[in-house]
């Protein structure tokens, strides 16, 4: 049965074989039509996972904030017509945190056959290094950029940390991670705790939790390295 296979990519420049079932590259090698959410990196990744896959006879489709509903609608065509295809996030799970969800629920509502592959997700790794609440969790994204705006939402999902008893994450843009640390450690109480996890999968790993208190003088200069970070009481 053809299928719209969601093919998990590394997070980083790790070997693919790292993170990824060598069933993923059987799968990928016999696929011609890609749904991507970035086509140099998609294009990067598939060179990755075989030097000798002709890139040249393979069709690429753009999904990003850009696209329209009618573009992602016609993207499907050639799976209804038989074609197996894939879809590319620029990096880890697709349709997770990812415009790829669009062209998902496309599909679903088509009755066509989803098939979700396993490979690397910042979100879920983060939750097991961390030692927070793994029963109940929310991934919240990006937060506020405006200070005020940030500092209530940082205080919300606080709150729900400890009412709820419920781990929070979010990300944030590489270069701006320093500032949002910074507005945590300003925002939240000092016995909160915040994990942050950098580089997952990836040389250079690192996953520490801490009390605010604790962090207070022992952040890391985290520019323009990938980032998920989590609070918890």
């Amino acid at each position: 049965m053809p299928a719209l296979y969601l093919l998990p990519v590394t997070l980083g420049d790790t070997p693919w074989q790292n993170v990824l079932p060598a069933y993923n590259r059987d799968i990928i090698l016999r696929i011609r039509h890609f749904i991507v959410e970035d086509v140099r990196s998609a294009r990067r990744f598939l060179k990755r996972v075989d030097r000798d896959i002709d890139i040249d006879a393979l069709t690429f489709y753009p999904l990003n904030k850009h696209t329209t509903p009618e573009a992602v609608s016609g993207y499907l065509r050639p799976l209804e017509a038989g074609e197996d295809m894939g879809v590319i996030s620029e990096a880890g799970c697709p349709a997770v945190a990812d415009p790829g969800a669009d062209v998902v629920a496309q599909a679903q509502r088509r009755g066509l056959h989803v098939v979700p592959l396993v490979g690397p997700s910042s979100i879920i790794l983060s939750v097991m290094a961390s030692g927070f609440n793994g029963q109940s969790f929310a991934f919240n994204g990006y937060l506020p950029i405006d200070p005020q705006a940030r500092a209530a939402r940082l205080k919300q999902l606080e709150q729900r940390a400890y009412a709820e008893d419920q781990t929070q994450l979010f990300i944030e843009t590489p270069y701006r991670n320093n500032r949002l640390v910074e507005d945590i450690l300003h925002t939240c109480r000092p016995g909160t705790r915040l994990c942050i996890a950098a580089n997952l999968t990836c040389e250079g790993e690192y996953v520490h939790t801490r009390t605010l208190k604790e962090w207070t003088g022992r952040v890391p200069d985290l520019s323009k390295i990938p980032c998920i970070f989590l609070i918890y009481k």
